[in-house]
Protein backbone atom coordinates (compact mmCIF):
# COMPACT_ATOMS: atom_id res chain seq x y z
CA UNK A 1 0.00 0.00 0.00
CA UNK A 2 2.02 2.97 -1.37
CA UNK A 3 1.60 6.46 0.56
CA UNK A 4 3.13 8.53 -2.57
CA UNK A 5 1.36 10.30 -3.52
CA UNK A 6 -1.02 11.71 -0.80
CA UNK A 7 -4.65 10.68 -1.16
CA UNK A 8 -6.58 13.53 -1.60
CA UNK A 9 -9.40 14.03 0.52
CA UNK A 10 -12.69 15.53 1.09
CA UNK A 11 -14.70 15.54 4.79
CA UNK A 12 -18.65 15.59 4.15
CA UNK A 13 -19.84 17.55 7.13
CA UNK A 14 -18.16 19.49 10.08
CA UNK A 15 -19.97 17.85 13.02
CA UNK A 16 -18.23 15.79 16.10
CA UNK A 17 -17.40 12.79 13.62
CA UNK A 18 -16.05 15.19 11.04
CA UNK A 19 -14.48 17.24 13.28
CA UNK A 20 -12.16 14.73 14.11
CA UNK A 21 -11.96 13.43 10.58
CA UNK A 22 -10.25 17.15 9.78
CA UNK A 23 -7.97 17.13 12.09
CA UNK A 24 -6.66 13.73 11.76
CA UNK A 25 -6.49 14.34 7.94
CA UNK A 26 -4.85 17.13 8.17
CA UNK A 27 -2.09 15.64 10.25
CA UNK A 28 -1.05 12.86 8.03
CA UNK A 29 1.69 12.41 5.10
CA UNK A 30 -0.75 10.14 3.41
CA UNK A 31 -4.04 11.65 3.42
CA UNK A 32 -4.61 15.16 1.79
CA UNK A 33 -7.11 17.56 3.21
CA UNK A 34 -8.60 18.95 -0.69
CA UNK A 35 -12.15 19.89 0.80
CA UNK A 36 -14.66 20.03 3.49
CA UNK A 37 -18.62 20.12 2.71
CA UNK A 38 -20.88 21.73 5.05
CA UNK A 39 -24.20 22.48 5.00
CA UNK A 40 -25.17 25.55 7.01
CA UNK A 41 -24.49 28.74 5.10
CA UNK A 42 -22.97 30.57 8.30
CA UNK A 43 -20.31 27.99 7.64
CA UNK A 44 -19.61 28.59 4.15
CA UNK A 45 -16.21 29.95 3.02
CA UNK A 46 -15.23 29.68 6.58
CA UNK A 47 -11.22 27.79 7.52
CA UNK A 48 -11.65 24.25 7.67
CA UNK A 49 -9.37 23.83 10.19
CA UNK A 50 -11.14 26.65 12.52
CA UNK A 51 -14.35 24.74 11.79
CA UNK A 52 -12.76 21.75 13.64
CA UNK A 53 -11.70 23.50 16.62
CA UNK A 54 -8.04 23.45 15.56
CA UNK A 55 -5.41 26.13 13.58
CA UNK A 56 -6.27 27.24 10.33
CA UNK A 57 -5.47 25.35 7.58
CA UNK A 58 -5.48 27.66 4.64
CA UNK A 59 -8.67 25.27 3.22
CA UNK A 60 -12.27 27.35 3.09
CA UNK A 61 -15.14 24.88 3.80
CA UNK A 62 -17.88 25.14 1.07
CA UNK A 63 -21.52 24.09 0.38
CA UNK A 64 -20.95 23.36 -3.71
CA UNK A 65 -21.05 19.58 -3.56
CA UNK A 66 -20.04 19.89 -7.97
CA UNK A 67 -16.72 21.79 -6.99
CA UNK A 68 -15.75 18.90 -4.58
CA UNK A 69 -16.52 16.67 -7.03
CA UNK A 70 -15.04 18.60 -9.81
CA UNK A 71 -11.79 18.42 -7.97
CA UNK A 72 -11.65 14.61 -8.14
CA UNK A 73 -10.14 13.47 -4.73
CA UNK A 74 -9.47 10.19 -4.12
CA UNK A 75 -11.87 9.54 -0.79
CA UNK A 76 -14.86 11.45 0.91
CA UNK A 77 -15.53 10.96 4.43
CA UNK A 78 -18.82 11.12 4.39
CA UNK A 79 -19.69 12.32 8.64
CA UNK A 80 -23.00 13.92 7.72
CA UNK A 81 -25.42 12.69 10.20
CA UNK A 82 -29.33 13.93 10.93
CA UNK A 83 -32.67 11.82 11.10
CA UNK A 84 -33.28 11.04 7.60
CA UNK A 85 -29.69 8.92 7.97
CA UNK A 86 -30.31 7.01 5.56
CA UNK A 87 -32.41 8.38 2.77
CA UNK A 88 -30.78 11.61 2.13
CA UNK A 89 -27.38 10.34 2.10
CA UNK A 90 -28.24 7.70 -0.50
CA UNK A 91 -28.28 10.38 -3.77
CA UNK A 92 -24.89 11.61 -2.44
CA UNK A 93 -23.20 8.32 -2.31
CA UNK A 94 -24.55 8.04 -5.74
CA UNK A 95 -23.17 10.92 -7.00
CA UNK A 96 -19.81 10.58 -5.49
CA UNK A 97 -19.15 6.93 -6.54
CA UNK A 98 -20.51 7.24 -10.00
CA UNK A 99 -17.91 10.08 -10.63
CA UNK A 100 -15.22 7.46 -9.56
CA UNK A 101 -15.32 8.74 -6.22
CA UNK A 102 -14.46 6.29 -3.27
CA UNK A 103 -16.43 6.95 -0.10
CA UNK A 104 -16.11 5.95 3.28
CA UNK A 105 -18.93 6.59 5.85
CA UNK A 106 -19.94 6.64 9.52
CA UNK A 107 -23.28 7.89 8.36
CA UNK A 108 -25.01 5.01 7.08
CA UNK A 109 -24.70 2.25 9.88
CA UNK A 110 -27.31 0.07 8.19
CA UNK A 111 -24.62 -1.02 5.25
CA UNK A 112 -21.97 -2.26 7.49
CA UNK A 113 -23.13 -5.20 6.10
CA UNK A 114 -24.55 -4.29 2.29
CA UNK A 115 -26.23 -7.48 1.57
CA UNK A 116 -28.43 -7.38 4.62
CA UNK A 117 -29.51 -3.86 3.94
CA UNK A 118 -32.73 -3.22 4.57
CA UNK A 119 -33.25 -1.35 1.33
CA UNK A 120 -32.45 -3.40 -1.52
CA UNK A 121 -33.13 -1.12 -3.99
CA UNK A 122 -31.25 1.36 -2.75
CA UNK A 123 -28.21 -1.16 -2.71
CA UNK A 124 -28.35 -1.95 -6.10
CA UNK A 125 -28.14 1.44 -6.89
CA UNK A 126 -25.13 1.89 -5.04
CA UNK A 127 -23.45 -1.25 -6.42
CA UNK A 128 -24.44 0.38 -9.83
CA UNK A 129 -22.64 3.27 -9.04
CA UNK A 130 -19.83 1.86 -7.87
CA UNK A 131 -19.32 -0.55 -10.23
CA UNK A 132 -20.35 2.85 -12.82
CA UNK A 133 -17.48 4.62 -10.96
CA UNK A 134 -15.11 2.24 -10.50
CA UNK A 135 -15.22 3.15 -6.63
CA UNK A 136 -15.68 1.32 -3.45
CA UNK A 137 -17.81 2.43 -0.62
CA UNK A 138 -17.57 1.05 2.80
CA UNK A 139 -19.24 2.10 6.22
CA UNK A 140 -18.20 1.54 9.51
CA UNK A 141 -18.02 3.30 13.01
CA UNK A 142 -18.27 2.01 17.13
CA UNK A 143 -21.19 0.77 17.45
CA UNK A 144 -21.91 -1.35 14.80
CA UNK A 145 -18.75 -1.00 12.81
CA UNK A 146 -16.71 -2.69 15.64
CA UNK A 147 -17.41 -2.88 18.81
CA UNK A 148 -20.38 -5.37 18.08
CA UNK A 149 -19.33 -6.80 15.02
CA UNK A 150 -15.68 -6.87 13.85
CA UNK A 151 -14.30 -6.99 17.57
CA UNK A 152 -16.90 -10.24 18.04
CA UNK A 153 -15.11 -12.08 15.32
CA UNK A 154 -11.74 -11.32 16.34
CA UNK A 155 -12.41 -13.22 19.57
CA UNK A 156 -14.01 -16.47 17.68
CA UNK A 157 -10.67 -16.66 16.11
CA UNK A 158 -9.96 -18.72 19.60
CA UNK A 159 -13.10 -20.68 19.85
CA UNK A 160 -13.43 -24.07 18.99
CA UNK A 161 -17.57 -24.27 19.14
CA UNK A 162 -19.64 -21.65 19.94
CA UNK A 163 -23.07 -21.68 21.39
CA UNK A 164 -24.10 -17.90 21.84
CA UNK A 165 -22.20 -14.72 20.65
CA UNK A 166 -23.51 -11.30 22.93
CA UNK A 167 -22.21 -8.11 21.87
CA UNK A 168 -23.61 -5.15 23.99
CA UNK A 169 -22.87 -1.74 24.89
CA UNK A 170 -23.82 -0.33 27.87
CA UNK A 171 -23.55 3.53 28.42
CA UNK A 172 -24.43 6.71 30.38
CA UNK A 173 -25.79 9.37 27.93
CA UNK A 174 -26.90 12.17 29.48
CA UNK A 175 -24.36 14.17 27.46
CA UNK A 176 -26.01 13.74 24.07
CA UNK A 177 -28.02 17.20 23.66
CA UNK A 178 -30.50 16.06 19.83
CA UNK A 179 -33.85 16.19 22.30
CA UNK A 180 -35.85 14.51 19.57
CA UNK A 181 -34.05 11.97 19.10
CA UNK A 182 -33.78 10.50 22.77
CA UNK A 183 -37.12 11.68 23.36
CA UNK A 184 -39.64 10.77 20.20
CA UNK A 185 -36.95 8.54 19.09
CA UNK A 186 -36.01 6.25 22.35
CA UNK A 187 -38.38 7.41 24.71
CA UNK A 188 -36.66 9.08 27.22
CA UNK A 189 -38.38 11.67 29.51
CA UNK A 190 -41.71 10.29 28.26
CA UNK A 191 -44.50 7.81 30.18
CA UNK A 192 -44.01 4.30 29.46
CA UNK A 193 -47.56 4.17 27.41
CA UNK A 194 -45.62 6.75 24.69
CA UNK A 195 -44.80 4.82 21.43
CA UNK A 196 -41.11 5.76 20.64
CA UNK A 197 -39.85 5.39 17.29
CA UNK A 198 -37.90 2.40 18.71
CA UNK A 199 -41.28 0.50 19.82
CA UNK A 200 -42.00 0.15 16.24
CA UNK A 201 -42.50 -3.40 14.86
CA UNK A 202 -39.67 -4.20 12.81
CA UNK A 203 -37.10 -1.25 14.01
CA UNK A 204 -34.68 -2.90 16.46
CA UNK A 205 -34.82 -5.87 14.21
CA UNK A 206 -34.19 -3.33 11.02
CA UNK A 207 -31.52 -0.89 13.62
CA UNK A 208 -29.26 -4.10 14.12
CA UNK A 209 -29.95 -6.75 11.41
CA UNK A 210 -26.38 -5.75 9.59
CA UNK A 211 -23.91 -6.28 12.54
CA UNK A 212 -25.77 -9.71 13.10
CA UNK A 213 -25.48 -10.46 9.52
CA UNK A 214 -22.11 -9.32 9.23
CA UNK A 215 -20.77 -11.60 12.31
CA UNK A 216 -23.06 -14.77 10.47
CA UNK A 217 -21.27 -14.04 7.44
CA UNK A 218 -17.66 -14.07 8.46
CA UNK A 219 -18.84 -17.43 10.61
CA UNK A 220 -19.84 -18.73 7.50
CA UNK A 221 -23.95 -19.33 8.86
CA UNK A 222 -27.15 -18.42 8.19
CA UNK A 223 -29.51 -16.14 9.87
CA UNK A 224 -32.83 -17.68 9.78
CA UNK A 225 -34.79 -14.09 11.63
CA UNK A 226 -34.08 -11.57 14.15
CA UNK A 227 -36.08 -11.34 17.31
CA UNK A 228 -36.13 -7.68 18.69
CA UNK A 229 -37.14 -6.56 22.31
CA UNK A 230 -37.31 -2.75 23.75
CA UNK A 231 -37.76 -2.77 28.11
CA UNK A 232 -38.04 0.48 29.53
CA UNK A 233 -37.36 1.59 32.87
CA UNK A 234 -38.32 4.42 35.10
CA UNK A 235 -37.04 7.23 37.24
CA UNK A 236 -37.68 8.39 40.23
CA UNK A 237 -36.51 11.39 40.84
CA UNK A 238 -35.72 14.25 38.00
CA UNK A 239 -32.65 14.20 36.14
CA UNK A 240 -31.05 16.85 34.39
CA UNK A 241 -29.08 16.40 30.95
CA UNK A 242 -27.90 17.79 28.02
CA UNK A 243 -31.24 18.31 26.76
CA UNK A 244 -33.39 19.22 29.58
CA UNK A 245 -34.80 17.73 32.37
CA UNK A 246 -36.30 13.95 32.47
CA UNK A 247 -39.16 14.17 34.78
CA UNK A 248 -39.21 12.00 37.83
CA UNK A 249 -41.76 9.36 37.07
CA UNK A 250 -40.21 9.51 33.42
CA UNK A 251 -38.15 7.05 31.18
CA UNK A 252 -34.60 7.48 32.45
CA UNK A 253 -33.11 4.12 30.71
CA UNK A 254 -33.78 1.99 27.89
CA UNK A 255 -32.70 -1.21 26.85
CA UNK A 256 -33.06 -3.08 23.21
CA UNK A 257 -32.18 -6.70 22.11
CA UNK A 258 -31.45 -8.29 18.84
CA UNK A 259 -31.28 -11.72 18.33
CA UNK A 260 -30.18 -13.53 14.99
CA UNK A 261 -31.51 -17.03 15.09
CA UNK A 262 -29.24 -19.67 13.51
CA UNK A 263 -30.17 -23.66 13.22
CA UNK A 264 -33.22 -22.68 14.98
CA UNK A 265 -32.00 -20.49 18.57
CA UNK A 266 -31.03 -17.57 19.39
CA UNK A 267 -27.26 -17.52 18.91
CA UNK A 268 -26.05 -13.91 17.77
CA UNK A 269 -27.28 -11.31 20.08
CA UNK A 270 -26.60 -7.69 20.21
CA UNK A 271 -27.86 -5.46 23.45
CA UNK A 272 -28.00 -1.96 24.04
CA UNK A 273 -28.00 -0.57 27.69
CA UNK A 274 -28.22 3.50 27.70
CA UNK A 275 -29.04 5.22 31.08
CA UNK A 276 -29.65 8.86 31.40
CA UNK A 277 -28.07 8.28 35.44
CA UNK A 278 -26.21 5.80 36.93
CA UNK A 279 -28.88 4.49 39.55
CA UNK A 280 -31.82 3.78 37.27
CA UNK A 281 -32.54 0.30 36.34
CA UNK A 282 -30.20 -1.10 38.56
CA UNK A 283 -31.09 -4.70 37.76
CA UNK A 284 -29.66 -4.07 34.40
CA UNK A 285 -26.10 -4.35 32.96
CA UNK A 286 -24.35 -2.10 34.65
CA UNK A 287 -20.26 -0.30 33.99
CA UNK A 288 -18.39 2.14 36.02
CA UNK A 289 -17.60 3.75 32.84
CA UNK A 290 -19.19 6.27 30.74
CA UNK A 291 -19.61 3.68 27.58
CA UNK A 292 -18.74 -0.26 28.26
CA UNK A 293 -18.32 -2.41 24.82
CA UNK A 294 -18.74 -5.93 26.03
CA UNK A 295 -18.43 -9.49 23.98
CA UNK A 296 -19.44 -12.52 25.45
CA UNK A 297 -18.68 -16.09 23.99
CA UNK A 298 -20.53 -19.14 25.52
CA UNK A 299 -18.86 -21.78 23.87
CA UNK A 300 -15.60 -23.82 24.14
CA UNK A 301 -13.67 -22.13 25.47
CA UNK A 302 -15.83 -19.52 27.18
CA UNK A 303 -14.61 -15.77 26.09
CA UNK A 304 -15.44 -12.44 27.52
CA UNK A 305 -13.94 -9.08 26.64
CA UNK A 306 -14.56 -5.62 27.78
CA UNK A 307 -13.33 -2.20 26.12
CA UNK A 308 -13.63 1.06 27.50
CA UNK A 309 -13.58 4.15 25.52
CA UNK A 310 -11.91 7.95 27.53
CA UNK A 311 -9.63 8.42 30.25
CA UNK A 312 -11.70 6.93 33.12
CA UNK A 313 -15.13 7.19 34.57
CA UNK A 314 -16.76 10.39 33.78
CA UNK A 315 -14.23 11.56 31.77
CA UNK A 316 -14.91 11.86 27.89
CA UNK A 317 -16.23 9.08 26.79
CA UNK A 318 -18.81 10.86 24.58
CA UNK A 319 -15.98 12.59 22.83
CA UNK A 320 -13.80 9.44 22.73
CA UNK A 321 -16.60 7.65 20.93
CA UNK A 322 -16.81 9.73 17.88
CA UNK A 323 -13.30 9.99 17.93
CA UNK A 324 -13.35 5.80 17.76
CA UNK A 325 -15.82 6.03 14.72
CA UNK A 326 -14.09 8.23 12.52
CA UNK A 327 -10.63 6.91 13.02
CA UNK A 328 -12.45 3.68 11.73
CA UNK A 329 -13.19 5.54 8.68
CA UNK A 330 -10.17 7.55 8.15
CA UNK A 331 -7.61 4.86 8.81
CA UNK A 332 -9.88 2.85 6.22
CA UNK A 333 -8.98 4.94 3.22
CA UNK A 334 -5.92 3.78 1.80
CA UNK A 335 -7.47 -0.12 2.33
CA UNK A 336 -10.72 1.30 0.49
CA UNK A 337 -8.82 3.02 -1.96
CA UNK A 338 -6.97 -0.14 -2.54
CA UNK A 339 -9.65 -2.36 -3.08
CA UNK A 340 -11.94 -3.89 -5.85
CA UNK A 341 -15.07 -1.59 -6.75
CA UNK A 342 -18.27 -2.27 -4.95
CA UNK A 343 -20.20 -1.87 -1.76
CA UNK A 344 -17.41 -3.22 1.09
CA UNK A 345 -17.72 -4.68 4.94
CA UNK A 346 -15.09 -5.14 6.75
CA UNK A 347 -15.11 -9.16 5.14
CA UNK A 348 -13.59 -7.80 2.35
CA UNK A 349 -10.72 -5.44 3.34
CA UNK A 350 -7.80 -6.45 5.68
CA UNK A 351 -7.66 -5.61 9.35
CA UNK A 352 -7.65 -1.14 9.17
CA UNK A 353 -4.12 -0.57 10.81
CA UNK A 354 -3.42 3.13 11.19
CA UNK A 355 -0.25 4.91 9.55
CA UNK A 356 1.07 7.58 11.09
CA UNK A 357 -0.27 7.22 14.38
CA UNK A 358 2.89 7.64 17.11
CA UNK A 359 3.39 10.60 18.22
Amino acid sequence: MSSDPPLRTVVWSTGGVGSIAIDAISRRPDLELVGVWVHSPGKVGRDAGELAGGAPLGLPATDDADALIACKPDCVVYAASGPERDGAMVPDYLRLLEAGINVVSTSSTSLVHPPSYFAPDWRDQLAAAARAGGASFYVSGIFPGFACDQLALLMTTQSKSIRTITASEVALNDHYPVADVMTDGMGFGRPLDFEPMLSTPGFIEMAWQAPIHLIAAGLGVEVERVNGSLDRELTDRDIEVAFGTIGAGTCGAVRTRAAGVVNGREAIVIEHVIRMARDVAPDWPASEFDATYRVDIEGDPDIHCAMTLGEAAGHGAGRAAMAATAMRVVNAIPYVVDAAPGLLSSLDIPATLPRHVFV
